[in-house]
């Protein structure tokens, strides 16, 4: 559907419009000057007028997108934008007209301005999506296939290979296309006061778990600091160094603190550990309840 502006909008625009459209063509020879002129002695005043005579193009461009239910105002100004782009990157010497040259910029421009505005959820992505969004309607017109609400098997696959994307990339643009934004506040039906959000599962814990989780947590906490006492010196600053810091210590470097190798650091640590799920486990009636699911 059109955007349709207000009154006062639509009269700047029209206003807008008509002065663009009373610029005066360019030559080949004026438009090779002028851009020659803002290239080499960035010369504002040839720039201005380079722009002035091809902002109709920009217009005639931004009358194509105008059922993509956006203000026209904005795809000119966008348009624009694109215009000046073009205008910092044209080569004169190269032999093509700005016109030609800038179509592309301008084009692009509003391209990605609907990709950025048409929808909160973000469209067009990748080049197969940016390509499908603005070309599904042209081709489903093409194969007047605009009967029902869904494209058939066969439009799909003639659609995919026209644009060289696959089946499901076309499906999945036709339900994005075919479905608008709706708002988690909004009511599920005039008969209902529930909104869409109010059904929205929450994975998040109770709060009966989280404090259960902070009270399992504590204890198994002092369990273990209680289990660290009975360990000797030696196997409390391994397990300490190893297993209780952010960056544990290497076997290697536990080695050259207490005088010993490495290879008997692994055997202290590993009978530590030993030691301490023993002592641990004792001080519960159900040793599964120490183990936390991932």
């Amino acid at each position: 559907m059109a955007y349709i502006d207000d009154p006062q909008t639509q009269r700047a625009n029209l206003k807008f419009i008509k002065a663009s459209m009373s610029e005066p063509l360019l030559s080949r020879e004026t438009e090779y000057d002028l851009a020659k002129r803002w290239r080499d002695k960035q010369d504002e005043a040839a720039l201005h007028r380079l722009v002035r005579a091809y902002t109709r193009l920009v217009i005639s461009i931004a009358s194509r997108f105008r059922n993509y239910g956006l203000p026209m105002g904005d795809l000119v100004q966008e348009g624009n934008v694109g215009l000046l782009q073009a205008a910092e990157r044209f080569e004169p010497d190269r032999g093509v007209r700005f016109s030609t040259y800038a179509s592309w910029w301008i084009r692009s421009a509003m391209q990605d301005f609907i990709l950025r505005n048409w929808s909160i959820v973000r469209t067009g992505t990748t080049a197969a999506q940016k390509s499908l969004f603005f070309n599904l309607r042209r081709l489903r017109a093409q194969i007047d296939d605009i009967g029902g609400e869904q494209l058939s098997e066969e439009s799909r696959e003639f659609i995919a290979n026209e644009l060289k994307v696959n089946v499901h990339e076309v499906e999945a643009m036709e339900i994005r296309l075919n479905g608008g934004d709706q708002s988690l506040n909004a009511p599920v039906s005039d008969e209902s006061e529930d909104s869409w959000q109010d059904f929205l599962k929450d994975h998040r814990p109770s709060s009966e778990e989280v404090v259960i989780g902070v009270h399992d947590g504590r204890t198994r906490a002092r369990w273990l600091v209680e289990a660290l006492r009975e360990l000797p010196p030696r196997e409390q600053t391994i397990i300490r160094k190893r297993r209780l810091t952010e960056n544990g210590a290497t076997l290697e470097e536990l080695g050259r603190v207490l005088g010993v190798s490495k290879e008997r650091v692994r055997q202290l640590e590993h009978r530590a550990l030993t030691k301490l799920r023993k002592s641990i486990s004792q001080r519960t009636e159900r040793p599964d309840d120490l183990m936390i699911e991932a």
